[in-house]
C-alpha cells in the first residue's frame, strides 16, 4: 500500500471515530508551576467537532483511492 492510501485509512478511522463520539474533546497541559507547597496548572480545552470527522472521511476516501493509482499486471 502507498503512503497516500495509508494516510487515507487513517484519515477514515479517525473521521469514522470523531462521528460515532458525535465529537471529540480533549484537555492540553499548557503550563506547570511548582513553587514549593504551591503547584499551578493551566489547561487548553478542546472540542473537535462531527464536521472535522465527515471531512477526515471524505478526504481518507479521496487518498485511498489516489493510492491505488494504476497498477500493471
Amino acid at each position: 500500500m502507498r503512503a497516500a492510501g495509508l494516510i487515507g485509512v487513517l484519515l477514515i478511522v479517525f473521521g469514522a471515530i470523531v462521528l460515532i463520539m458525535g465529537g471529540v474533546s480533549y484537555v492540553k497541559d499548557r503550563d506547570k508551576i511548582d513553587l514549593g507547597i504551591v503547584k499551578m496548572t493551566t489547561e487548553k480545552r478542546g472540542f473537535i467537532p462531527p464536521v472535522v470527522g465527515v471531512i477526515a472521511l471524505v478526504a481518507g476516501v479521496a487518498l485511498v483511492f489516489a493510492g491505488r493509482g494504476r497498477r500493471s499486471i
